[in-house]
């Protein structure tokens, strides 16, 4: 499974429905490892992309996925398909992620997923690392569940209801900690703004 969470980060496939992760889930739960190695493919790279913003290093995110996935696979005969697959697997992996800095103290975080390759144009390179470092830093001046929030609407892509869902909170909520996310990176953005 970890080969497979270290692609690319892109988004699920184009023309993934919740009918054909719902039946992959099902037939993954009575055993079928291929479907669940797709729900793997699908869905890893997101898991894997909130995680990197989450923890402080690469290795730590990537064990929180798999613990993620471990969990999720041990419990898919649970999965009752009221949410989506996607929105059930971030659920899981926000309750590891909040067990593990229970466990120790938050540390920057370094995104290697965006690094550019060696070919890239050095000063356009400098550029983004600059932007990128101060996004990062922005984003880790803010409550933790503001980041998540934040994250998860904005990266991950996931509707205000699902980020509720996930994180055991109510839609009105999120919209709150999304608007102040919102207002504070704004704010911590400024100067690069044009």
């Amino acid at each position: 499974m970890t080969a497979t969470l270290q692609g690319a980060a892109t988004s699920s496939p184009p023309g993934t429905s919740r009918d054909e992760d719902l039946a992959l889930a099902r037939a993954a739960a009575l055993g079928d490892r291929r479907a669940f190695e797709t729900i793997v493919a699908r869905h890893g790279p997101a898991l894997t992309r909130y995680a990197l913003r989450a923890t402080p290093d690469r290795g730590e995110a990537e064990d929180l996925v798999q613990d993620a996935l471990v969990a999720a696979w041990q419990s898919l005969d649970r999965f009752d398909g009221r949410s989506a697959l996607r929105t059930w697997l971030f659920g899981i992996l926000v309750h590891k992620v909040q067990s593990s800095r229970r466990r120790r103290k938050a540390v920057p975080v370094t995104d290697e997923v965006l690094d550019r390759p060696d070919d890239a144009d050095p000063v356009q390179a400098a550029s983004d690392l600059e932007l990128r470092d101060a996004l990062e830093a922005a984003l880790r001046a803010l409550p933790e569940r503001q980041r998540s929030v934040w994250v998860l609407v904005e990266v991950e892509g996931l509707s205000q209801a699902e980020v509720a869902e996930v994180l055991h909170t109510t839609p009105d909520t999120v919209r709150g900690q999304l608007f102040r996310a919102r207002r504070a990176l704004a704010e911590g953005m400024k100067e690069w703004r044009a």
